[in-house]
């Protein structure tokens, strides 16, 4: 696939699906050096194509990483709903699953976790990318009005702030002890474990239990 010219080196491009073989050199690219770690020339390289050759699908490496970041989000999104499971077995248990299912993402997939939550990439670089990211709070919010409708309404919090609590618990735990890669810190406990405690002293706080 390389050729020579004026004593250079250089590749053709001759692949078969060149959007995805950037994809999964980026994702590989950030397990290794993180998401402001490499070029846009490195991904190709890594993909093995021309460095001209990644702008037939994307004008930069922003755009390569909100891509990746609209992948993970959108795997991310599908593991919260199943982890929701429509609020069964019932809302409080389900709401405690879809914080588990947050730590498992980020042990699981942790160049997509990367790439959506560290990448620094401005909210409204890609519409496509907003919409993910909108679906994934939205089960949030849906798990977090379930739990809340089932307190007297005088003196309810509000669903959309409790839903901030429950990312805000569960991302943190999932950035600092739950990821997969190097970037993970010893804990003397499972994360899911700390998780389960954290929940408890907050629905304890609104007058619920788990």
């Amino acid at each position: 696939m390389s050729w020579t010219k004026g004593g250079r080196e250089r590749r053709g491009y001759h692949h078969g699906n060149l959007r995805e073989a950037l994809v999964a050199a980026a994702l590989k690219l950030i397990a290794e050096k993180g998401p402001a770690g490499f070029t846009f020339a490195e991904a190709a390289r890594a993909a093995g194509v021309s460095p001209a050759a990644p702008y037939r699908h994307f004008r930069d490496r922003e755009a390569l990483l909100a891509d990746v970041a609209r992948r993970g989000f959108e795997a991310f999104t599908l593991e919260l709903v199943r982890a929701w499971d429509n609020g069964k077995p019932d809302p409080r248990k389900a709401f405690e699953n879809v914080g588990r299912a947050y730590l498992g993402f980020a042990r699981r997939e942790p160049a997509y976790f990367v790439a959506m939550f560290e990448s620094q990439l401005p909210p409204d670089l890609d519409p496509e990318l907003a919409r993910a990211a909108e679906q994934a709070q939205a089960i949030l919010r849906q798990a977090a009005e379930a739990l809340c409708g089932s307190l007297p309404e005088a003196g309810r919090p509000p669903a959309a702030m409790v839903s901030l609590h429950l990312w805000s618990l569960a991302h943190g735990i999932a950035a600092l002890f739950a990821r997969g890669d190097a970037g993970r810190r010893k804990l003397p406990m499972a994360p899911e474990d700390l998780l389960e405690a954290g929940l408890l002293i907050y629905l304890e706080g609104l007058g619920l239990e788990l």
